[in-house]
């Protein structure tokens, strides 16, 4: 199985918040961030994968600041590590004014999905191969975070 750069899966979402989509503050739903979050870094472990995923772990979710109604949202998202069936995307959402042009970092957040055949089974992946300086601290950070997880788990009283 054939190795892939981060930047061969990333994605680039990009949304406009309607007031359907806001809360009585005229600001967008929590929610609504987090379920866009979810498809483009479902988009980002398919493309890395070639396969179907499943959402396994959603972690490190900052809300940073408020996105308003009208505005333009960005939504990046690309792989940082790979285990053996599952990977871990960070994802970046940004948001910008129309009228102004004024961009800000809004919300980031780690997905793990799992890669499943067509049994819904897990099935291994390709491996990773960080390119430039900032894949590569990702892919360090993301190891760690998975390493954490896994001794934190291991150590719940069940």
């Amino acid at each position: 199985m054939k190795t892939k750069s981060p930047s061969e899966s990333s994605v680039i979402m990009r949304e406009m918040v309607m007031p359907g989509d806001a809360n009585k503050h005229g600001t967008i739903f929590g929610g609504k961030i987090m379920s866009w979050i979810d498809i483009a870094a479902a988009m980002a472990a398919e493309r890395h994968c070639n396969n179907p995923v499943v959402t396994a772990h959603i972690s490190d979710i900052d809300f940073i600041s408020p996105i308003n109604v009208g505005h333009h949202v960005t939504i990046k998202a690309s792989i940082n590590y790979v285990g053996r069936s599952s990977m871990i995307v960070g994802v970046r959402v940004d948001s910008e004014n129309p009228y102004s042009g004024d961009k800000r970092k809004t919300t980031k957040a780690y997905v793990t999905f799992v890669a499943i055949d067509e049994f819904g089974k897990s099935r291994e992946v390709a491996g990773l191969e960080p390119q430039t300086d900032d894949e590569k601290r990702r892919y360090e950070n993301a190891k760690a975070r998975a390493k954490s997880k896994k001794e934190f788990n291991s150590s719940l009283k069940r």
